[in-house]
């Protein structure tokens, strides 16, 4: 059955700012561009203002400020109706009375959406998403993840411009939000519609995003592709929340000796490699705080710390989680978390000898918790991938 009609559009948020009373600023986005077709989550901790965010864009809430654009027309005083937009919520807001067919139809009714033209879409929608031998059925008949499909499906029928999702899978256990995960990446693939989607969660941010938005306070800290904000967090605040477990982070100061910089900090003394010190923006000497994700901390456990050209740390924590283990480590500069592939037992009050990837390795600045780093980006060109440093994505 061939799919919809659906065009997408890009989005644009210009100096859009949305206080509440006096003082209350709930966003602030200088500039962020959502390019047509793609799917971009905004993340970040709860009251953070995304969920805000995604209303001014749906028209239900007005900016205090600035503008919103889809395409080249402005919507900044165009009311939600009008918008050719389509939202999912947390809550499916079903009918319960309706039939999942009635469901499906409800909104393309309301519009006069000819007979044959809803039968073509509620078809087309139900074959998608796997409901059809459900249509009769009332919602209350069908699971948690069902009652979303359909939910997914009723934005879907609407031939929306782009599709707004508000936190839609946080209601459904851990399963099936696995499983809703994968229906969304593959929804988005065969539509092509562009999508915004909203979440506290890092993990669906991470596995189902082209671009990601992290935001705190109502600013976006960082507006980039999966990778760059998890290999190349701009500042301390995206380092520690995107991650699982986060990245461990340990202040200490530069300094400059033969000719080489090290991190220094209580019982360490670490030379930093030429690859990073020529990515620093400001290699002066400074208070700095060192980064580095569980993965690229190694773990010499076969030799002992004396043979090891490692740093030196006392095991307190091991979790096995089947495809990988956990240990937490006690060091003269404070705990660190390591991840060790597969499951490994390792005894508890061990030393064991470490010793960090260079190539994993961030800093940060202590006064104002910005990277120091120009990250890394991959540009492709002509079927092949370079690799160059540029300036942070910042918005």
């Amino acid at each position: 059955m061939p799919p919809l009609s659906t065009v997408a559009t890009d989005v644009r948020l210009e100096h859009l700012q949305k206080t509440y009373g006096k003082d209350m600023l709930a966003v602030d986005i200088h500039e962020m561009l959502i390019p047509a077709g793609e799917f971009v989550t905004l993340l970040g901790p709860s009251g953070c203002g995304k969920t805000t965010t995604l209303k001014l864009i749906a028209g239900l809430e007005r900016p205090t400020r600035g503008g919103i654009y889809f395409g080249d027309r402005s919507v900044t005083d165009v009311p939600p109706g009008s918008r050719d937009i389509a939202m999912v919520f947390q809550n499916y807001a079903l009918y319960p009375h309706m039939t999942i067919q009635d469901n499906l139809e409800y909104g393309l009714k309301k519009h006069h959406v000819a007979r044959e033209e809803r039968k073509r879409r509620v078809a087309w929608a139900s074959e998608m998403l796997q409901l059809q031998g459900m249509l009769n059925r009332k919602p209350r008949q069908l699971s948690g993840g069902q009652q979303q499909r359909v939910a997914l499906g009723r934005a879907m029928v609407r031939e929306p411009k782009a599709f707004l999702l508000d936190e839609p899978l946080s209601n459904l256990d851990a399963r099936l939000r696995l499983t809703m995960r994968s229906e969304l990446i593959r929804l988005h693939h065969t539509i092509g519609t562009t999508m915004i989607y909203v979440t506290h969660d890092q993990v669906e941010a991470m596995s189902m995003s082209q671009r990601i938005a992290v935001i705190r306070d109502g600013r976006i800290q960082q507006y980039d592709r999966p990778e760059g904000v998890y290999k190349h967090p701009a500042n301390r605040f995206v380092a520690s929340f995107i991650g699982s477990p986060s990245m461990n982070l340990f202040e200490g100061e530069l300094s400059s000796r033969d000719g080489e910089l090290h991190f220094l900090a209580r019982g360490i003394d670490l030379p930093l490699p030429h690859s990073l010190t020529e990515r620093l923006i400001e290699p002066a000497m400074q208070a700095v705080i060192l980064g580095v994700r569980p993965e690229d901390v190694f773990l010499h456990i076969d030799e002992s710390p004396t043979q090891a050209e490692a740093m030196v740390g006392r095991v307190t924590v091991v979790e096995e989680l089947g495809p990988e283990t956990l240990v937490t480590l006690a060091t003269t500069f404070g705990d660190i978390v390591t991840r060790v592939r597969g499951m490994q037992y390792i005894e508890f009050d061990r030393s064991v000898g470490f010793s960090f990837d260079p190539s994993g390795l961030q800093l940060f600045s202590l006064a104002t918790d910005q990277s120091l780093l120009r990250p890394v980006q991959r540009i492709s060109s002509g079927g092949r991938t370079r690799v160059q440093t540029a300036s942070s994505n910042m918005s």
